[in-house]
């Protein structure tokens, strides 16, 4: 099998308000808008908000998301009233996280990679 593109597909309660929340406080740029339907650019991939979902989002789903600097992304959704559930911290794996969640509950970690980081390094000649 060769994968060429990614895409996740959110459900949301309310098709307008995550549309707002995606594009005007995260700051997604939308890739595509057909009837229904909108598609961001999301990194390396593209985040779809389509159709209408049921009971939200299950709490074993999470959005990951990578930003440059995580403690002034947070200070700016915070401004924003965005809901934070876990604020940024060093994680045993190295990398700083911080949670929040979208306007129907999905969980969102927020990640930024330090500089050290062995993602950061190509180890395929190790």
């Amino acid at each position: 099998m060769e994968v060429l593109n990614s895409r996740m597909i959110l459900r949301p309660a309310d098709h307008e308000r995550s549309v707002r929340f995606y594009r005007d406080v995260l700051g997604l740029a939308i890739c595509r808008e057909f009837p229904g339907g909108t598609v961001f650019f999301l990194g390396q991939g593209y985040l779809e908000v389509s159709g209408r979902g049921g009971q939200g989002p299950s709490p074993d789903q999470v959005l990951w998301l990578q930003v440059r600097d995580l403690r002034a992304s947070f200070d700016e959704l915070r401004e924003q009233g965005v809901t934070v559930l876990a604020e940024p911290e060093h994680k045993p794996w190295g990398l700083h996280e911080g949670w929040i969640a979208d306007p129907d509950g999905m969980n969102i970690v927020l990640v930024e990679v330090p500089a050290d980081h062995p993602i950061r390094r190509d180890t395929r000649g190790d």
